[in-house]
């Protein structure tokens, strides 16, 4: 007998509920889920869709997609200080193969153990392969890391290490992998950071109170912080001596490569954010406790043109001209295809 929806419903994902959240009073099996947030806080939601040849190749593994899915609504999350707390999730798939959806259930059950989140709800639907996830998650009231709060003279700083990503799938996409049974170790670096971005929720959460401004690099930098300046009405000046780049992806391409991925590259998943100079030593020590790397990479400067947003890049100090380019657009870019 042919598997049907709710048949699916109940064997790959009924099974991921998390019994100890006390906020959630009624989860998968009814029209909706019903959830109660603390009085303190306010709810942050987020969903995000990805879909098969624009945000991820034909032969990504289940235990992957189900991660990488995950991980970049937890990102978005992050990036606004909240604690993630739930997700729905809608599932379309051309046809029902029972071994990827044990892998893909298995994964997303794991991902959102390792970070308490909860499955609450969703939909599956037959079509062109794409997941969307709306996630949900608490931030103190009034404090959210929004695009629009950064201020003339606040530091800018990004998480750990950018343009890995984007290095990751230029390997793939140049059939680098194809046919080796054994990889280096940069090559698994940025393959790992390609398709196992981490979410960095601590980090997020940490920001609160210390941070003016904040977004996560799913475009790029170049695109990402572009946003925050639109919504703020400022500038930046941007040195590019101080980008973080690993070591993995300096000794796999030149550094001018490099500095083009991780400018605008995207899915990083790294924070960008913004700090007043008088929360620099708070925001070391919080840095310190958290053993993450963050590196400042330049500061929040007032418009100088009518509508702002003007990005402008030094090398050691010097000013440089950049040859022009974008972050990932959805109807732009052809990307996987």
């Amino acid at each position: 007998m042919a598997m049907g929806e709710f048949d699916l419903i109940k064997r790959y994902f009924e099974r991921s509920q998390n019994n100890a959240d006390d906020f959630v009073q009624l989860s998968i099996g009814d029209d909706c889920a019903l959830v109660c947030i603390p009085p303190d806080c306010q709810l942050a939601i987020t969903t995000d869709t990805m879909t098969e040849n624009t945000h991820f190749l034909p032969d990504i593994s289940a235990e992957d997609l189900a991660y990488k899915a995950i991980a970049t609504n937890l990102s978005d999350l992050a990036a606004m200080g909240a604690q993630p707390k739930w997700i729905s999730l809608a599932l379309t798939l051309p046809k029902i193969n029972e071994e990827w959806l044990s892998a893909f259930s298995q994964s997303l059950i794991n991902t959102l153990r390792d970070y308490n989140v909860t499955l609450i709800g969703g939909d599956t639907t037959k079509g062109t392969r794409a997941i969307t996830i709306t996630a949900q998650g608490f931030v103190e009231k009034g404090k959210a890391l929004c695009r629009h709060q950064a201020k003339a003279g606040d530091l800018i700083y990004v998480s750990g290490t950018l343009g890995d990503s984007a290095a990751g799938l230029q390997l793939i996409l140049a059939g680098e992998l194809k046919g080796k049974s054994a990889l280096d170790i940069d090559r698994e670096f940025l393959l790992h950071r390609h398709f196992r971005p981490t979410p960095r929720v601590a980090l997020g959460r940490v920001l609160v109170g210390i941070a003016n401004a904040a977004i996560d690099l799913s475009d790029g930098l170049l695109s990402d912080l572009g946003h925050i300046l639109k919504r703020s009405q400022c500038g930046a000046e941007i040195e590019l001596a101080a980008l973080p780049l690993s070591s993995s992806i300096l000794r796999l391409f030149s550094r001018d490569q490099a500095e083009r991925f991780a400018l605008s590259g995207g899915e990083d998943y790294e924070l960008c954010f913004t700090v007043p100079v008088e929360n620099k030593e708070k925001l070391e020590l919080a840095l310190k406790n958290l053993k993450l790397p963050c590196a400042c990479i330049g500061r929040i400067v007032t418009a100088q043109t009518r509508g702002g947003f003007a990005l402008n890049f030094l090398r050691h100090g010097e000013a440089v001209q950049l040859t022009p380019m974008s972050g990932f657009d959805h109807f732009k870019d052809e990307h996987y295809e």
